[in-house]
């Protein structure tokens, strides 16, 4: 059975954390912000440093790698993969909650989806940069890894069982594509008031796909001349015909 969710409410933060938390993400939005702009590469922490009007230090108090600036929601991402899952309803398999999800984050504009303005800058920051493309990598791991083990907890799986994390790398491989063809839309032009009808069809084929099985999938086509001898078979066999 899977753990009793803990749905008390967080403990208010005092005046000194709040401060702290503005701070780190004031610094992050205007890294950000930098990055997209210039390219990962050619920004430097002192450049974020000056531009924040923070020292270098300060900058590492607060994140500790470079990396770190531009994925500064990571282990929110990380931490939403167990809680997807938790809060699943009654009945609802895995695949239908992270559907669900999706579909919500569609219509929020979350940054989950990618459904929203300049989410092409943003993955195409990250394309453009070896070391933002491997931290990215990195953190499609972590999710893979905490959904699978969430999965393997509750079903009681072996650890020889593959079965958890082929689930969850199905699951977020299919996220990743969706989210990937919104960015490559938005980089070509559309809107998403115009990309909207496509894109709610697409996630809603993909995870038809998860949910249903890809057993027959995409069958290969008998040839030509064999459907013209499949066809004098049958007739043969109707007409009583024989060699």
């Amino acid at each position: 059975m899977g753990k009793e969710i803990d749905r008390r409410p967080e403990p208010e933060l005092g005046l000194r954390e709040r401060k702290k938390r503005e701070t780190r993400r004031r610094i992050s939005d205007i890294a950000t912000g930098l990055f997209m702009m210039r390219g990962f590469d050619n920004v430097t922490v002192a450049d974020v440093a000056r531009t924040a009007d923070v020292s270098v230090n300060t900058v590492f108090n607060y994140f500790k790698t470079k990396e770190d600036l531009f994925f500064d929601r990571q282990d929110e991402m990380v931490g939403s993969a167990g809680a997807a899952f938790r809060d699943r309803r009654p009945g609802e398999g895995v695949v239908a909650a992270f559907r669900r999800r999706f579909f919500e984050g569609l219509d929020e504009g979350s940054y989950r989806t990618a459904f929203h303005e300049g989410s092409e800058v943003w993955l195409k920051t990250v394309h453009d940069s070896p070391a933002l493309t491997a931290r990215s990598r990195e953190l499609g791991r972590r999710m893979t890894d905490a959904l699978a083990a969430l999965l393997a907890e509750e079903t009681g799986a072996g650890p020889d069982d593959v079965t958890p994390r082929v689930a969850a790398s199905m699951i977020y491989a299919a996220q990743g594509v969706l989210i990937e063809e919104i960015a490559a839309r938005k980089a070509a032009g559309e809107t998403l008031a115009e990309m909207r009808e496509h894109v709610y069809a697409s996630a809603a084929r993909v995870f038809d796909l998860l949910e249903h099985g890809i057993g027959d999938y995409a069958p290969k086509p008998a040839p030509a001349d064999q459907d013209t001898a499949d066809q004098d078979t049958a007739t043969g066999v109707r007409d009583g015909g024989g060699a």
